[in-house]
């Protein structure tokens, strides 16, 4: 008893060594593939079943992309195809794919239309678990039986709805789920002699039928330590058997580290036993505040940092959801499976859904932040288990607003969204938007927003569009219908049908909207819109907009083409530019040898998408632009310049 005494003194700081281990692990250790890009059939087991892919365990795991679903669990398959190295995000800040595969361990994923079932599954737990999956596939509201039997969120429509409510975690089996499950097999078994060992075999099954989800497992977990420790009166306070349990599951695989599910699971865990003296002696309504309070207090630097934006709101909707999930949802959600009861559980989700659509809608305390130093997040946690300093949590997320609200270092960043253009000037906290990009394939509108609340932007003073193409401002409705801009300025010309589809939208919301102007006044700094005559043709329209940023200068063509690059030289006295967004995505029509002499650019910005049909950039723009150093979003992702101390620096964000 003594030992244990001294290594549960000592957990805490075990527990920060294993935690600083998993992260330099997950950094240096580079494990190679059991598979390379020349593999073009794989073998292996179905591990997992969605909508239009497979995740097959062979040599390693992969996932197979297919519209050949329907095999089952444990089936052995041959998949014919190409393996590709999964995308990275190619926008700062954005989700990155890659990185959430490789924390999963899958090096590759596969196209493939041609698969070949080998041997049927003749596992009997497999068995079992494909009937269950069968079973809740054939109910309508599967999506949620899915989420609240297996803990599957991957189909659910709503996602965002809830995630913006802040009560997604709700839709995640956690220990109120394996509690409420406890208590029902202790009632069902309670003259069983034998009642807790069939209770642990359960977990184990539930951990198998779920895939072996991390928040499951730590809540199963965590029930048989507690039977263990009350039954065999060990005296292990409820903080110390959390922390020996994250210690084992870390060590078991350090690659959970990166799981933001185990990161929000265990950091809220442990601040409601770090404050579980607040919950003393209260009535049921007061502890469910309490914990929505320190739930919400918790999750702040985790929820900035992932989803860019907080719902103050959230600490009442949890009030209001954890007791309907608890004990409607949930319980319902179980005996459907047993006792079908689709009437009267549809009934119950379409008012759970419309109700959470209505509150959706309220967005008066939903504020964008953008992303925190790790050093502040740092700083957050020492100060929220420190309860001498709880009060300076206020002030830290008023830093991090205050982080939002202030621009210091001018920055220019091109955008990559395909093939299309997008630059955000940003500077003494005005934001310039010039071009949306544009994608029938792709909503890249909400790529963008994510990304512009992740740098701290409010809204968008300026919306700029260079000309009507769609490929220039296809997302601009989609922009304006869902982020604040105060000012659209269009080229000169006649609107086509896209720009006035655009006005329209603006008219509604009372957005002022411009064409044809000559310069723009930021702050005591100008945007010059090289302006030469109108021409019968959209792409010679352009806006052509020349800037100079703390004595750097930035030039943004467009789709103007070599014929309006002349009349640019005749006109203007142009200097030397930094910065040259090039003219349509380096077409041969645009970046003539004369023009690009002229101007002689030092930085060559080239907006285009990865294999494009027009076989963009072509190599005659390239060989103009080869004295000055090349960047292009579908080889380098967005590219950023930032002036600091004078001095220009390159960032890019490489698929």
């Amino acid at each position: 008893m003594k030992k244990l005494k001294i290594i549960l003194k000592y957990n805490k700081y075990v527990l920060l060594f294993i935690i600083l281990f998993c992260i330099l692990f997950i950094n240096i250790y580079k494990p190679k593939s059991k598979y390379n890009l020349n593999t073009k059939e794989i073998y292996g087991y179905v591990r997992e079943i969605n909508d239009n892919k497979l995740v097959i365990k062979g040599k390693e795991k992969i996932i197979v992309y297919t519209d050949d679903t329907n095999y089952n669990f444990n089936d052995y398959i041959k998949a014919e195809g190409n393996l590709y190295i999964p995308n990275k995000n190619t926008i700062f800040n954005l989700f990155n794919y890659r990185d959430y595969l490789k924390n999963k361990k899958i090096n590759y994923v596969m196209k493939s239309n041609n698969i070949k079932l080998i041997k049927s599954n003749q596992n009997i737990f497999y068995i079992l678990k494909n009937i269950i999956y069968k079973n809740i596939d054939k109910h309508k509201n599967r999506d949620y039986l899915k989420v609240f039997i297996l803990g599957d969120k991957s189909s659910l429509d709503n996602k965002d709805v809830y995630t913006n409510l802040g009560i997604i975690h709700l839709f995640c089996i956690s220990g109120m789920h394996i509690s409420l499950l406890c208590l029902i097999l202790n009632k069902l078994l309670y003259k069983f002699k034998y009642k807790n060992i069939i209770i642990y075999l359960f977990f184990i099954l539930f951990i198998f039928l779920t895939n072996y989800q991390i928040s499951i497992i730590r809540s199963c977990l965590s029930k048989i330590f507690s039977n263990i420790n009350n039954k065999y009166k060990l005296n292990i306070k409820s903080k110390d058997r959390l922390i020996i349990i994250l210690i084992l599951l870390l060590i078991i695989n350090p690659y959970y580290i990166n799981d933001t599910g185990f990161r929000f699971n265990s950091l809220v865990s442990y601040s409601i036993i770090y404050y579980s003296y607040l919950l003393e002696n209260k009535s049921y309504i007061k502890r469910l505040l309490i914990i929505s309070i320190i739930s919400f207090l918790t999750s702040i630097p985790l929820l900035i940092n992932n989803n860019y934006s907080i719902n103050f709101f959230s600490i009442i909707f949890n009030i209001l959801y954890i007791p309907i999930v608890s004990f409607i949802i949930f319980p319902l959600s179980i005996i459907n499976i047993i006792i079908p009861i689709d009437n009267i559980y549809n009934i119950l989700i379409n008012i759970f859904e419309n109700i959470s659509l209505y509150f959706n809608n309220i967005d008066i305390l939903n504020i964008s932040f953008s992303k925190i130093p790790i050093i502040l997040i740092i700083i957050y946690y020492i100060i929220l288990f420190n309860k001498k300093y709880n009060y300076i949590l206020i002030y830290l997320i008023i830093i991090f607003y205050i982080l939002n609200i202030y621009v210091f270092i001018p920055r220019i960043y091109y955008i990559d969204v395909g093939q299309g253009d997008s630059a955000l000037l940003r500077y003494k906290n005005k934001n310039i938007l010039i071009d949306t990009g544009g994608n029938i394939y792709k909503n890249i509108s909400k790529d963008n927003i994510t990304f512009f609340k992740s740098i701290g932007v409010k809204k968008i003073n300026y919306l700029i569009i260079t000309h009507g193409d769609f490929d220039h401002m296809g997302e601009a409705i989609n922009l304006v219908n869902n982020f604040k801009v105060e000012k659209v300025i269009f080229n000169c010309g006649e609107f086509n049908d896209l720009e006035k589809e655009l006005i329209k939208v603006l008219d509604k919301k009372r957005i002022k909207y411009y064409s044809c102007i000559k310069e723009l006044n930021i702050d005591n700094n100008k945007l010059y819109f090289l302006q030469t005559k109108e021409y019968d043709n959209e792409n010679d329209n352009s806006n052509v907009i020349y800037t100079e940023l703390n004595g750097y200068k930035f030039m943004f063509m467009g789709d103007a083409s070599v014929t309006k690059e002349k009349e640019i030289l005749d006109k203007y006295i142009l200097p030397d530019i930094d910065v040259l967004k090039v003219g349509h995505h380096g077409s041969k029509t645009s970046s003539g040898k004369d023009f690009i002499d002229d101007i002689n650019p030092k930085y060559s910005i080239i907006s285009v998408g990865k294999n494009n049909r027009y076989g963009h950039p072509n190599k005659e723009a390239l060989n103009t632009l080869k004295n000055s150093k090349i960047y292009r979003t579908d080889q380098d992702g967005s590219i950023m310049f930032k002036i600091k101390n004078n001095k220009l620096k390159i960032e890019t964000c490489s698929p």
